[in-house]
């Protein structure tokens, strides 16, 4: 079944960027919409944003716009997420996602990675 792996975390200094990657394990994949979602230590899960499955539309929360860029490549199934003049606030664990329709935007995901730590200083 559908299998998505996440990479890139790590920890950066404020202001520093970092790039998230996912692969997802479905030769389907590239007809999905993606998404990244973020959890930060006792808080709730966040949506971060979306891409639909060419690439050229994408959503953003307020907070990350003209900071984060999420694109995608469906030749390596893989959607990446990255973060400029990341902000302490953006510590958390990002997830990324897909759904099984086509269809965008989603109005739910159905797969989920396993999350990858970010973790921003001071």
């Amino acid at each position: 079944q559908v299998k998505l792996v996440e990479s890139g975390g790590g920890l950066a200094q404020a202001g520093g960027s970092l790039r998230l990657s996912c692969v997802l394990s479905e030769r389907t994949g590239s007809n999905r919409p993606m998404a990244w979602f973020r959890q930060a230590l006792g808080k709730e899960r966040q949506f971060v944003a979306a891409v639909d499955w060419s690439g050229s539309r994408a959503d953003y929360i307020d907070s990350v716009k003209g900071r984060f860029t999420i694109s995608r490549d469906n030749a390596k199934n893989t959607v990446y997420l990255q973060m400029n003049t990341l902000k302490p606030e953006d510590t958390a664990v990002y997830y990324c996602a897909t759904t099984r329709q086509a269809w965008y935007p989603p109005k739910s995901y159905d797969y989920w990675g396993q999350g990858t730590q970010v973790t921003v200083s001071q």
